[in-house]
């Protein structure tokens, strides 16, 4: 992790077919875009005065070394798994490097969905999860994510 002096540094990784939003059934997720979610949040960011890094990969390996990367370097880590969060083990052992708080969040509510979204493998060692605030969802988990990396 950085030093106290440093801005703290947020990760946000977006995980597979979120790249499609907007487009990808707009009556469950919405029809803003990525980039629209990731403009949002670095303004949103330097009004908090963090630094942030957005990452979206279709591919759990990518997803992976993203998160190994950070374990040094990030002080926090928001993460929408997608279709991941009921399968990938990879993810959650990789999330288990973190010394760092971690957001789990969803654009919809898993819990009211089919039954195979009702299980997520990162809920537990989440620091806390957002769900089914559509877009807005985001910008929540980051100011919450401020509010934990400072006190």
């Amino acid at each position: 992790m950085k030093s106290q002096d440093s801005p703290k540094q947020v990760l946000v990784i977006h995980g597979p077919n979120l790249n499609m939003l907007g487009k990808r059934q707009p009556a469950i997720y919405g029809t803003t875009s990525l980039d629209e979610i990731n403009a949002d949040l670095k303004r949103t960011a330097k009004t908090l005065g963090l630094m942030i890094e957005t990452f979206q990969s279709n591919h759990e390996g990518e997803i992976v070394e993203k998160i190994q990367q950070a374990a040094d370097t990030c002080n926090g880590i928001i993460i929408n798994p997608a279709a991941y969060t009921h399968s990938s083990i990879a993810i959650r052992d990789a999330l288990l490097l973190l010394k760092a708080p971690i957001i789990e969040i969803h654009l919809s509510n898993i819990d009211s969905r089919e039954a195979f979204r009702r299980t997520s493998m990162i809920a537990d060692i989440a620091t806390a999860r957002i769900a089914g605030f559509g877009p807005r969802g985001y910008v929540m988990a980051l100011k919450a994510m401020a509010e934990m990396i400072s006190s």
